[in-house]
């Protein structure tokens, strides 16, 4: 009989995932990417394939789901600790790609012309609890 696979979780970019197949296959649960090698070749379709999709043996679904919340999903300064919001000192804070003014969007303009990467983009922060973007310096 053929195992059975579910999802349990899906990233934007490959790099993601990896991140988190290497901490699963580090305690020994077998894991699978989808769509990672597509993406890879071309990072601006993520969203319309699904982005990468990390599998796992059904029998193994309930440990990597305890695993993955075991590693943390908000950004960390060199240091190592969660990054405070300055507007509400919540530590859920994420790091964001923006294209704020016109160099950064003919920029980006310019690089899905010529499928390449994005060469002008700009990184905040990004407060899950209160919406609040800000810069780090």
């Amino acid at each position: 009989m053929k195992p059975q696979f579910e999802k349990i979780a899906v990233f934007q970019y490959s790099a993601e995932a990896l991140i988190f197949k290497g901490r699963l296959e580090a305690d020994g649960v077998e894991v699978f990417l989808k769509n990672n090698n597509t993406i890879d070749a071309d990072p601006l379709i993520s969203n319309a394939i699904g982005g990468v999709q990390l599998f796992v043996r059904s029998e193994d679904v309930i440990r990597a789901k305890e695993i993955l919340q075991s590693v943390p999903r908000y950004a960390l300064d060199n240091s190592g600790n969660a990054i405070h919001c300055p507007n509400c000192g919540s530590t859920e804070v994420e790091v964001m790609s923006t294209v704020r003014d016109s160099g950064g969007f003919f920029a980006f303009l310019l690089g899905l012309v010529l499928s390449a990467l994005p060469f002008f983009i700009k990184y905040k922060y990004h407060c899950n609890n209160c919406k609040h973007e800000f810069e780090i310096k």
